[in-house]
């Protein structure tokens, strides 16, 4: 995942299933728990360098991601 924008231009967790998108990269388990605990803790703005701490950062685009992930296997 990387820090990004969702679809109404907001700043954003996004998806980056290949690693190839630029900027700085995080990984997840993908698991609900994990995404839950990861924003508990503010893990995010942390780990993807977001300055400010990342008030408002929305995980909409990496919860769908992983829903549908889910639902695949």
């Amino acid at each position: 995942m990387v820090a990004g924008s969702d679809t109404h231009g907001q700043p954003a967790v996004v998806p980056d299933p290949g690693g190839t998108a630029p900027g700085r990269g995080a990984h997840l388990h993908p698991t609900a728990e994990c995404l839950d605990l990861a924003v508990r803790r503010k893990a995010f703005a942390r780990a993807l360098r977001i300055a400010g701490g990342g008030p408002g950062l929305s995980t909409t685009p990496l919860a769908e991601h992983l829903t549908t992930r889910v639902a695949q296997h």
